[in-house]
């Protein structure tokens, strides 16, 4: 179990890496690179909607490698995805600037970034049911959570790599050349993931889906007609998880830095902070799971998110390195109660046949719910002098209609999860 949930958790990381290295670049250099013509604020808007569109090119991605996953094994899927995250982040690198190119360069960078999208979106689905269809039943919570790691552990590789080139270039330098080093390392971090999930072996529940017959032809349209209910409600679950998180990691970046002239390697100093903690309690997080049930803590999760939104803007408003950090952190390890246990929780959601698909665009709706709107909505919100109140409104009303959602699903605590994951009873 330990080198299955190793391989999980490294190529997440690394597709997540992919997937953040943009995200970073979006808040600090793409809007003048890529979209000169604009008004800072419009650039930052136009370049944050091009980080969007990899939401929403994650459902398809899911829909795409979910069928895979379903119909020949979920190990295909885990080697696919990676391979296509890794090529299109290195091509991002490689994507001349308008000024030389012209109209080609946002329009190839919104190429790319769709990329970037199709290839994660089957990512995660693969890589928890790797752990969470070999794992023992009492501790898939704790497995499970190794991919939910990933994205904590991408993030803080491909900001960290972000954080030393900004401290060691001049701002010409790294407009110029510097912010591309991170998507040129994506290359060999995708080769290392290959090369580390090469051996993975098949999940026994895909065996025994296999030899048997029982796989289904049309993964998405089953998932869809038979649990049309299930997949909203596990979307609009997830949306708190994706606002919360790129609130902290991508708008506050462009906020702080743009609005308050905190200094980029501060800021982003004090992400990784907040980001570092919340990697580390995840595993923690996930054997309360395996404990006291998945749903418990989604809806703490949830609750708590909704009660922190307004603190953390008035923090983050102060532009006081300290004080934003605590309102980061506060938001993070709030999002992290409910995150921790989905890698579980969704999977055993829906039966086997069609729980690459099922659980994966269920997860990946609510990026796009929560996460493709979320910079662009809050950049559009902080727009004035004052505290950004619009942005803790919207926050809190994401975060209660996911807390409404969790409500509404069914629990799967571990000694009641049978064997052969009958589907629950949602339309």
């Amino acid at each position: 179990m330990l080198r299955l949930a190793t391989a999980a958790l490294v190529g997440t990381a690394i597709e997540f890496y992919d997937f953040f290295v943009y995200g970073t670049a979006a808040a600090l250099v793409l809007g003048p690179l890529f979209f000169p013509s604009f008004s800072p604020l419009a650039g930052t808007l136009a370049a944050f909607g091009t980080f969007g569109v990899g939401f929403l090119a994650r459902p398809l991605g899911s829909a795409l490698f979910g069928h895979i996953g379903d119909r020949y094994g979920r190990r295909p899927v885990l080697l696919g995805s990676l391979l296509l995250t890794g090529l299109a982040t290195v091509a991002v690198g490689c994507v001349p600037s308008f000024a030389s190119i012209g109209i080609a360069a946002p329009v190839l960078l919104l190429l790319l970034r769709f990329l970037q999208g199709l290839g994660l979106g089957g990512e995660w689905g693969g890589a928890v049911l790797l752990t969470a269809e070999h794992a023992p039943e009492r501790r898939r919570g704790l497995w499970s959570s190794f991919p939910q790691m990933g994205p904590a552990t991408g993030f803080l590789l491909a900001n960290g790599l972000t954080l030393a080139l900004s401290g060691a270039l001049s701002e010409a330098r790294f407009s110029a050349w510097g912010w591309r080093v991170p998507f040129w390392a994506a290359g060999l971090l995708a080769l290392a993931g290959l090369w580390l999930r090469r051996s993975v072996e098949e999940t026994p529940e895909f065996r025994a889906l296999a030899e048997s017959g029982r796989q289904a032809d049309a993964p998405l349209a089953e998932a869809v007609r038979g649990h049309w209910g299930l997949l909203l409600l596990t979307g609009g679950a997830m949306a708190v998880g994706y606002a919360v998180f790129y609130t902290v990691t991508t708008w506050s970046l462009a906020y702080a830095t743009a609005r308050h002239g905190v200094d980029r390697t501060v800021m982003l100093a004090i992400v990784m902070a907040a980001v570092l903690l919340m990697g580390l309690v995840t595993p923690l997080l996930a054997v309360l799971g395996d404990r006291w049930g998945r749903r418990p803590l989604c809806l703490a999760g949830s609750a708590a998110c909704a009660a922190w939104m307004f603190p953390f803007v008035a923090l983050l408003h102060t532009a006081d390195p300290l004080l934003m950090t605590v309102g980061c952190v506060g938001a993070l390890l709030a999002m992290v109660l409910m995150f921790a246990v989905v890698g579980a929780y969704l999977p055993e959601l829906y039966p086997p046949r069609l729980r690459c698909t099922g659980a994966a665009v269920g997860y990946n709706l609510g990026g796009v719910l929560g996460g493709a709107l979320t910079p662009v909505v809050a950049t559009a919100l902080a727009d004035g002098s004052g505290p950004p109140w619009g942005v803790a409104v919207y926050l809190t009303a994401v975060s209660l209609v996911s807390l409404g959602c969790f409500a509404l699903l069914p629990d799967t605590r571990p000694a009641t999860v049978r064997a052969a994951r009958s589907e629950p009873a949602v339309a």
